[in-house]
């Protein structure tokens, strides 16, 4: 609990003497005992003027003593007694009076004009205390607001403190008034804690029994992408709840783990939060957020203060308090200016950060989608394979020979087409021998025709043909493959001779044209 107090390092010294006893002489020369005292309300001096006769060595002790120390004491009839206002342009005594100790008036002078500033912070803050404690005897329950403003109140009166612009005296009796303010909220923020909790515990339970039906249907295995979905909106459920601390933590560390087990059977290893870019980038987004709205919030008393601060310039009673509240402006503006440079970073990087986000949310959401196929797939597959399976353990004798047969007739179909595409190519190769022959010896037939050789020359001719012809058709022979003379290889092996006779018959009458010819 809150409790105002200020550290060891902001204790002051003393209050500054506000009465000062010394020697001093009027315009006739005339020795005078004078005492100044400051009336720091009225921002007044009053002089008292004892003549030298009266001024007995009793009465100076009994000033020094006593009266210095705040003391009532029995003043001489002589004395008289002069109010001067406390100014900065004109001095504390009269013209017409004149002392030993003019530095001593001069440092009193300074000095009270800070006394007066001081004094006028302390009736200030004092007011303040005194209006709080009105708002506090009319609360009925604790009001969270009220106890923020009154933690900031004393947060500023603790830095006029260590700034020694109150002195401690004072600053001991804002504490004291601060702190029976503090102890009247705090019973009343306990009883309110109290039925927090009630309410807490209530609301927890709720919640309970809501992620325990989740997870049952999570162990049923029901479809995954609804109960994801229940579990986002739930969770935003949480976040406008009212809880207490623990009770909000063990609802998330709950609706945590069944994020990572939905999320672990939904995507496999690859939906784990500690794997997922799109968790870490989340988790990262969160605590960015979080920062960016405590510096908002920074900022915004930041703000306050410095408006409250310009408001009481302007009605500020003398330079020096003016001057201790501007250079307290100075430092306020300075301050909200490097929180807001912050600021500006900060929302830059969140609106990186959302980007990122989006881009792998398209990611996953891809991944996602490839794995459901793939397991869609790897399902069917072994959908197929067990029924296939099963097929084969019911099947009889008579439909497995069946089926064997049926194996069978394929593969020799198979064969057949084999063979009958190896015979288009032998078929093919042989044309192709034929048709260079005939090319190879056309062109000399017609040679011949022309230059009408002689009959030797002509026979000699003709056997050249008939010797080249059949040359070619032992090459186109022993070009024949190894095959099997019955069924379709056979036929067609004895189409090829057939092939091959006519292209002799062909080289004889070649031969018989040249000689003819001749």
């Amino acid at each position: 609990m809150r409790k105002a107090t200020y550290s060891r390092s902001t204790k002051q010294q003393d209050i500054m003497k506000t009465k000062i006893v010394l020697w001093g002489a009027n315009e006739a020369d005339e020795k005078l005992l004078i005492g100044l005292e400051l009336v720091d309300k009225e921002n007044k001096v009053l002089i008292h003027k004892i003549p030298e006769a009266a001024a007995t060595e009793e009465v100076y002790k009994m000033m020094m003593d006593s009266w210095r120390e705040g003391k009532e004491i029995t003043w001489p009839a002589e004395k008289e007694e002069i109010i001067r206002e406390l100014s900065v342009a004109e001095g504390l005594l009269p013209n017409d009076i004149k002392v030993e100790r003019k530095d001593v008036i001069s440092r009193a002078k300074a000095e009270w004009h800070f006394v007066v500033l001081s004094s006028k912070l302390y009736h200030m803050y004092n007011g303040e205390v005194d209006d709080f404690k009105d708002k506090v005897e009319q609360l009925k329950d604790f009001d969270s607001a009220l106890w923020e403003e009154l933690k900031s109140f004393w947060t500023k009166v603790q830095n006029q403190v260590q700034d020694k612009n109150l002195f401690r005296q004072h600053a001991g009796k804002l504490r004291a008034k601060t702190n029976e303010l503090f102890d009247a909220m705090k019973a009343m923020k306990k009883t309110a804690d109290t039925e927090f909790k009630k309410q807490s515990k209530i609301v927890v339970k709720e919640f309970k029994e809501k992620l325990a039906v989740i997870d049952a249907k999570v162990e049923k295995g029901l479809g995954l992408k609804p109960i994801f979905e229940e579990l986002k909106k739930l969770q935003a459920k949480v976040k406008d709840a009212a809880f207490t601390r623990d009770d909000r933590n063990d609802i998330w560390k709950k609706i945590d783990k069944l994020f990572k087990i939905v999320k672990e059977k939904r995507f496999g290893e690859s939906g784990k939060a500690g794997n997922s870019g799109a968790s870490r980038l989340e988790a990262r987004y969160n605590g960015l957020m979080s920062a960016i709205n405590r510096m908002q919030g920074s900022i915004k008393k930041d703000t306050q203060e410095k408006n409250f601060q310009t408001k009481r310039i302007n009605v500020t009673d003398g330079q020096l308090e003016a001057q201790i509240r501007q250079a307290k402006l100075v430092m306020i503006e300075e301050r909200i200016s490097s929180k807001q440079m912050k600021l500006d970073d900060m929302l830059k990087t969140k609106v990186e950060l959302e980007q990122k986000m989006e881009r792998e949310k398209v990611k996953e959401a891809a991944i996602a989608e490839k794995a459901k196929a793939k397991e869609v797939a790897n399902e069917l597959k072994a959908k197929i394979k067990e029924e296939i399976a099963d097929k084969q353990s019911k099947r009889t004798p008579e439909e497995e020979a069946e089926l064997k047969k049926a194996a069978d007739t394929i593969a020799a179909t198979k064969k057949k087409r084999v063979e009958k595409e190896a015979a288009k190519e032998v078929t093919k190769s042989t044309g192709e021998k034929v048709e260079e022959l005939l090319a190879a010896e056309m062109p000399k037939v017609e040679i011949k025709a022309t230059e009408k050789p002689n009959k030797k020359e002509a026979k000699e001719e003709k056997n050249d043909i008939k010797e080249s012809v059949n040359e070619k058709s032992e090459e186109t022979s022993e070009a024949k493959p190894e095959l099997k003379s019955d069924g379709f290889i056979g036929a067609l092996t004895d189409k090829i001779e057939e092939v091959l006779d006519v292209a002799k018959d062909l080289g004889e009458a070649v031969a018989d044209k040249i000689e003819d010819v001749k």
